[in-house]
């Protein structure tokens, strides 16, 4: 729901540290605008500058791949010949160098070089030895850390990619006068993803318990750890990005087999919503969008649905309800549902529906028969693009994101800051984000429906086709979408707050010395 905005001097003040800044040093496989494959990129680069706003320290670490421009990015040498040990019988060692780059959002990014496992890697992942290049980045980081260029009062770990640095500092580093005493946050994205491993379908031979040493980077068995549950096990304080993802993991239905395990640590688990960028995100003054327009011009909104049924080569019809979906085509997101209800929609009811974004090959497939079978109806574009989406936002009248479950999700965010209604289903970030709207009174901000099932689905599609035929009862349901805060600071304030909490935990299991 929307969140009552804090005074961010006040909040500042309360958790600032009193001999100075919080140091907070965030880890992860990518970061925009460096790497960008999925959300958590945008998630790491408007975290840290809501953090750097609010007066925090904060840097952020992540590796040095081959498409990553040092000349336009001005990237500079930190640390040469960094030796990051393997693990292994010989003492073997890595020589990595260090990289940085500070820019116009205030904090600085460091970046693991390394020629074998960065620099000749066109790709974000999707590689045979990706434990081995995760694995060098955490003991890449802590090493670095153990230099003293940058020592932070908190360590921020993101994703399975990660979950080995928890794992290091609390066994190979547990000694150290450094890194042995920071206390360290880890967050779930996404709990489908634990590793290189099929983790629903292991073998007893090939289960990883999460406790047994880590074996060097070059063995066969690194490429069975789970390493989200070692980041679940040895971190100090954990969160998944919405609050009601927090409680649907500890269950079997989202839990991917760790739902006991967290059940056993959810002292220690919490659930932090992410946000969006309000400046870069804003009708009023967006690029990309036909004609600007902001809460109190909505019927500018009118030229948008033009230029967008123009775009995708549908008849021009400015009363008739247009649906989007923005993002990747992947089972999770639901799309096969959405696709199946749709047959059913399009075929009885005079609507539009329109696409972007590309993934699993058979969802495509399915979206091109619909488009085939609804050619007046129907524009897909089964591929990424990154002008489009806005496109959407801003000319359509609603978005629909029935997911099977979702840790987080910010497209229903975005559709609302554009005026742009939501119908999704009730989980995770969803549940927490879109409020369904209620006629009598209303209040509400979106259609929101329970079970997964074209039943469902199908009815808050008809109701909300029902409440756009009411024009006022549309306008009140616009305006109350466009007044959510779902920014970045609060968000950033409540991460503060984590680290916190983190740091409670990591000094109840120093020991004391007497």
């Amino acid at each position: 729901m929307a969140r009552t905005k804090k005074s961010p001097t006040s909040e500042k003040t309360r958790v600032k540290k009193k001999e100075g800044k919080l140091k907070v040093l965030i880890v992860a496989a990518e970061v925009a605008p460096y790497a960008s494959v999925g959300g958590v990129a945008f998630v790491m680069k408007h975290l840290s500058k809501a953090l750097t706003d609010l007066g925090y320290d904060v840097r952020v670490f992540m590796p040095k791949f081959g498409s990553i421009d040092e000349t336009i990015n001005k990237i500079s040498m930190e640390y040469e010949g960094l030796e990051v040990p393997t693990g292994d019988e010989m003492g073997t060692k890595l020589i990595c160098n260090v990289k940085k780059v500070s820019n116009e959002n205030g904090f600085t990014t460091y970046f693991l070089e390394n020629q074998e496992y960065y620099e000749k890697r066109a790709n974000v992942y999707g590689y045979s030895d990706d434990p081995t290049r995760w694995a060098l980045l955490a003991r890449g980081t802590l090493e670095f850390i153990r230099t003293g260029i940058f020592v932070p009062d908190v360590i921020h770990c993101n994703d399975w990619h990660t979950g080995l640095l928890p794992n290091y500092v609390k066994t190979v580093y547990r000694k150290d006068p450094i890194l042995g005493k920071i206390p360290m946050v880890f967050t779930i994205h996404n709990m489908m993803f634990q590793g290189m491993i099929d983790h629903r379908h292991m073998s007893e031979l090939d289960y990883d318990d999460g406790r047994s040493h880590i074996p060097s980077f070059f063995a066969d068995r690194l490429n069975k750890l789970n390493f989200l549950k070692r980041g679940i096990l040895y971190s100090d304080a954990l969160n998944t990005v919405s609050k009601t993802y927090a409680k649907e993991i500890l269950t079997p239905e989202f839990g991917e087999g760790l739902d006991k395990l967290l059940m056993e640590l959810k002292g220690r688990l919490f659930g932090i919503i992410n946000g969006i960028d309000y400046d870069e995100l804003n009708p009023a003054t967006d690029t990309l969008v036909e004609k600007n327009y902001d809460i109190g011009s909505l019927e500018l909104r009118d030229e948008n649905k033009n230029a967008l049924q123009k775009e995708y080569d549908l008849p021009i019809k400015p009363n008739v309800p247009l649906f989007g979906f923005v993002g990747r085509l992947d089972i999770q997101k639901g799309v096969d549902l959405l696709v199946r209800t749709l047959r059913q929609v399009l075929a009885e009811y005079n609507i539009q529906f329109v696409q972007v974004g590309g993934g699993d090959g058979g969802l495509a497939e399915m979206l091109n028969y619909l488009k085939n079978d609804f050619p007046d109806k129907v524009g897909i574009h089964p591929y990424p693009n990154f002008a489009l989406p806005r496109m959407l936002f801003s000319g359509c009248d609603l978005f629909v994101y029935p997911s099977r479950f979702e840790p987080c999700g910010v497209v229903q965010l975005e559709a609302m800051r554009y005026g742009a209604i939501p119908v999704v289903r009730h989980v995770g970030g969803l549940a927490d984000t879109v409020e369904n709207f209620d006629s009598s009174t209303g209040k509400g901000t979106g259609f929101v429906f329970k079970y997964f099932n074209e039943f469902s689905l199908f009815g808050q599609m008809i109701r909300a086709m029902e409440v756009y035929n009411n024009t006022s009862l549309w306008r009140q349901l616009q305006e109350n979408a466009m007044r959510q805060d779902f920014s970045w600071n609060f968000s950033a304030s409540e991460y503060v707050k984590l680290y916190e909490r983190a740091a409670h935990f990591r000094k109840k299991e120093i020991p004391t010395k007497k």
